[in-house]
């Protein structure tokens, strides 16, 4: 029974990692994206570590909190998105 609940929870929590590194590919603008990437991977590669049910429980809350935010941001950052290409995403020729 005990797999079954941190099978659930591994789950979850690579869901909302999932959900973070997409939710980062909606930015328009190449430097927030990349920001908002590197963000979601650091942030869980320093929570890898985590035993203890209640700061995993935490992290889990505080990651869920910053995808909705991430999700207004890239609405707000659409609207107001640049009209030239940053200089990273001009492909050669």
């Amino acid at each position: 029974m005990a797999t079954a609940v941190s099978f659930a929870s591994k789950s979850e929590i690579l869901s909302l990692l999932r959900s973070l590194l997409r939710t980062a590919r909606t930015f328009s603008d190449y430097n927030i994206r990349e920001y908002a990437k590197r963000r979601t991977i650091d942030g869980f590669c320093e929570n890898r570590q985590l035993s203890d049910p209640s700061s995993i429980a935490s992290a889990f809350s505080n990651g869920k909190s910053q995808l909705e935010v991430a999700k207004r941001q890239a609405i707000v950052y659409s609207l107001y998105a640049p009209k030239s290409k940053s200089v990273m995403e001009i492909k050669r020729k």
